[in-house]
């Protein structure tokens, strides 16, 4: 699919649909559960730039292959970051790039959460504009469960949306939360059930392409100034901070048991 001067088919992790002006971009590793690996963490850090200079696209749609939206991380390539931690220095570099490009372009983005968003997968669908999940879904931020500081933007987002309170204790424990009850705190928009979100999120796509799209965004625009500053302030640290606890005996626990599918012995270390 090409538009303009953009090459869609040149990636490799993610497809591309589009209908009318809307575009809808798939995590395509549905075998992982579209788990992030090394490809697709820098294909993320491209896309939305790529995607604000379409000048064809009003409205995109981000949503995940099969049945999970994205479960963060993938596991051999969080071994790899182990193994040589200086892959953390490129790593910074495209995870702020993906979280600021989603908040810089044009066009707001919808998250459509087929089903479960984990760590690096629900910070992606927090930084989108409008977040719609089906009630089969779940979300959550569990990178201390392995050992990892919540560093990929997780940090900065949640108590903005849910305030304090909430935020760390959803981020100290890991804990996994349904759709309806994140819906229910403000963390998402909507949860719908299952087999109506394709339609919910067309309608709700179609709406906005319908209307006066440059007031939408500019107004879009105007939302994030305030939050553009507080996440990137965040995000330099808490990804410092996160490559920090990449090099710990618990993240390699974390990331062993993650394996042998047992439950971590953590050692505070």
């Amino acid at each position: 699919m090409e538009h303009g001067n953009m090459d869609y088919e040149k990636y490799e992790t993610l497809l591309f649909e589009k209908r009318d002006r809307v575009l809808t971009v798939t995590l395509n590793r549905p075998e992982k559960l579209n788990a992030i690996d090394g490809a697709m963490h820098v294909e993320l850090s491209h896309v939305f730039e790529e995607i604000n200079r379409d000048r064809s696209v009003d409205i995109v749609i981000l949503t995940g292959a099969g049945r999970a939206f994205c479960a963060g991380g993938d596991a051999d390539w969080l071994q790899e970051l182990i193994d040589d931690p200086w892959g953390w220095e490129t790593l910074s570099e495209e995870g702020k790039r993906s979280m600021m490009s989603i908040l810089d372009c044009r066009q707001p983005v919808i998250a459509k959460l087929n089903g479960a968003a984990a760590g690096l997968g629900a910070t992606l669908a927090l930084y989108c504009d409008i977040i719609m999940a089906a009630d089969t879904a779940r979300i959550g931020d569990p990178h201390v469960k392995v050992g990892l500081t919540a560093g990929d933007g997780g940090s900065g987002i949640w108590p903005y949306l849910i305030g304090f309170a909430r935020a760390r204790e959803f981020l100290y424990t890991g804990e996994m939360l349904t759709a309806e009850r994140a819906a229910d705190m403000g963390l998402i928009n909507r949860c719908v059930p299952a087999d109506e979100l394709d339609k919910v999120v067309d309608d709700f796509a179609d709406q906005l392409a319908n209307g006066a799209i440059r007031a939408i965004q500019w107004t879009k625009q105007a939302v994030n100034a305030p939050l553009k500053q507080i996440v990137s302030a965040n995000l330099d640290y808490s990804l410092s901070l996160e490559s920090k606890s990449n090099i710990t005996e618990d993240h390699q626990e974390g990331i062993n048991a993650l394996r042998e599918k047992r439950k971590p012995v953590f050692k505070g270390r």
